[in-house]
């Protein structure tokens, strides 16, 4: 759909054609879930207020440069809202992507309240919802064209808390029972995330910033909701304390995730396959062929190692990783090299499920193992590559990815690829669909950092040109999560729903700590780089990420960060 839009900035406004982004929807329709409680019902009660996810919208106003490379923003109004429910506030997304987003409506919740009287918590005599006293005008686009954008904050009664922004095309101030506000016990601070949209002026009051917001506390614990609305501002930074809240579920049971069996149909309708290089020499195994093909467990103290239990019942459990217990190979040279080469007939996914978002998402975490990191190979300029022979090098590689499932459809929204120490969340609409709702991801030659799409990345200082190579491409070595994994842990359930392995508990070191002798291999890379490229050691060491230099040995997913938190 084409339209006409008027750009407002300047004085005399100038039009231009703008395209009105197409919605997206999954390559296959979704299949009906088992039967549960809340999960994929379309509505989630949070406590005192029960929510639906709108993703229609009517679009306010279309803003964008009329010269240079943006298409700039849409912003929307949802609508097809239920009867009952009230708007929040509006959505915003740029133009380049497909319609792709939500906002959640309000009620107060039909369930009943609990029985507590104002002598314990006053506010809790209020209703959960109430309108906006007014609205103060936070921005507009200098000009009273029929075309122009004004950017409306609701001013919430004592007590409330807004939780977005009102967009109008016309100066009028919104009516007040457009959207409404909520009370504050049910509300959790957000902040900043990606942005949007920015406007610069010379006069900084006259500039204009657009970002997406997430609760500030995100993790399988915390009780965050993100609304789908938008921050904006008239300064170049965000505000540490913006004036909009995020919701809080204050349901202890979470009704909207899904139960066992919907777990797995989840996995079974959309577990992607994983491919791994075609000359890749350190494919993936299972835990127990690992342990049962002759890994060692270590002491601190003693120089022989021990066999592990084929299901790790003599690894030590629990704890912290205090570096007085590790893994290695096989102490025999055979053994050892054909450990490092993994078994992929017996690998699979080990899947940790984990509410996301309040429980309004459900993360599906799904961890592969191989038993080896092969070395990494060094691009320099775009043109030179230079394989090394132990830089990178660990034993114990863990990597994952994950999924993440609208709660209230079951829809799959987004997938984080894993990519070393880091990793980044990509739109369903960014991914590469191989059978069905079932998408791909590219594990890399020797590190297998996950990702979505084949090609090469380079990580490391595109400054310089200088970087670790990360080559991914389909193969016929490859794993299907849709039915080769083992759901290891799922907390949520409650005690006795999942089993988890003797290994899992495992928090120390996969591999033993190794120093790498960089110095003797970065002079031979010295020698082999072009004149301009000569830097000193020191300087190249700068330019190479930090886990090529050495390495404590990795740890098991249960000790990492984002077992517990959030992706970042």
């Amino acid at each position: 759909m084409f339209g006409c839009e008027c750009w407002c900035w300047n004085s005399e406004p100038e039009c231009y054609l703008y395209s009105e982004p197409e919605p997206f929807s999954l390559p296959s329709p979704l299949p009906s879930w088992p039967k549960g409680q809340g999960f994929a019902t379309g509505r989630i009660s949070l406590g005192g207020i029960e929510v639906e996810k709108i993703t229609k919208f009517e679009r306010v106003w279309n803003c964008a440069p009329v010269r240079g490379k943006s298409k700039g923003v849409s912003f929307y109004k949802p609508a097809e809202i239920p009867e009952g429910f009230s708007c929040l506030g509006y959505y915003c997304q740029r133009n380049d992507q497909p319609l792709r987003g939500y906002v959640l409506v309000a009620r107060e919740a039909t369930s009943p309240k609990p029985e507590v009287g104002c002598f314990d918590n006053p506010a809790l005599e209020s209703p959960e919802l109430k309108k906006p006293i007014n609205y103060t005008l936070l921005w507009s686009s200098d000009s009273y064209s029929d075309g122009c954008g004004y950017f409306w904050m609701p001013k919430p009664p004592s007590g409330y808390r807004a939780m977005g922004f009102v967009v109008t095309n016309t100066p009028e101030e919104p009516k007040v029972d457009e959207v409404r506000c909520v009370r504050e016990d049910l509300t959790e601070t957000c902040e900043t995330s990606d942005a949007i949209f920015s406007m610069d002026s010379k006069l900084s009051k006259d500039s204009f910033r657009v970002w997406t917001t997430v609760p500030c506390e995100r993790g399988m614990w915390c009780k965050g909701v993100s609304v789908g609305t938008f921050f904006c501002s008239r300064y170049l930074s965000s505000e540490d304390d913006l004036d909009i809240r995020c919701l809080k579920n204050g349901d202890p049971n979470l009704h909207g995730m899904p139960n066992l069996d919907q777990v797995h149909a989840l996995i079974q309708h959309y577990g992607p396959t994983l491919f791994f290089y075609p000359d890749e020499t350190y494919l993936a195994s299972s835990v127990q062929w690992f342990f049962k093909n002759g890994a060692l467990l270590y002491r601190e103290g003693s120089e022989k190692g021990e066999p592990i239990d084929f299901g790790g019942a003599n690894l030590p459990a629990g704890g912290v990783n205090d570096g007085e217990c590790w893994i290695d190979l096989p102490s025999d040279d055979d053994a050892k090299n054909c450990v490092k080469c993994g078994n992929m007939e017996s690998s699979e996914l080990y899947v940790h499920v984990k509410p996301a978002l309040g429980g309004t998402f459900t993360d599906i975490a799904m961890w592969v193992f191989c038993p080896f990191n092969g070395p990494a190979t060094i691009r320099v300029g775009g043109l030179l590559n230079i394989e090394l022979n132990k830089i990178g090098e660990h034993v114990g590689d863990w990597e994952h990815y994950t999924l993440r499932v609208s709660n209230f459809t079951g829809e799959l929204w987004q997938i984080y690829f894993s990519e070393h120490s880091g990793g980044r969340w990509l739109d369903a609409s960014d991914l590469e669909f191989i059978q069905g709702n079932k998408a791909v991801v590219y594990a890399s030659r020797h590190g297998h950092a996950s990702f979505p799409h084949p090609g090469t990345y380079i990580q490391g200082s595109t400054k310089f040109g200088i970087g670790a190579r990360n080559d991914v491409a389909r193969s016929d070595n490859f794993i299907d999560s849709s039915t080769k994994y083992q759901i290891v842990a799922a907390e949520y359930l409650g005690d006795g729903i999942v089993t988890e392995p003797c290994w899992l508990q495992y928090m120390r070191e996969w591999g033993p700590t190794i120093v790498y002798d960089s110095r003797s291999e970065l002079d031979k890379l010295l020698d082999l780089l072009p004149f301009y490229f000569r830097f000193s050691v020191e300087n190249i060491f700068d330019l190479f990420p930090t886990e090529l230099y050495g390495e404590e040995g990795p740890t098991g997913p249960k000790e990492k960060d984002n077992w517990e938190g959030d992706e970042r």
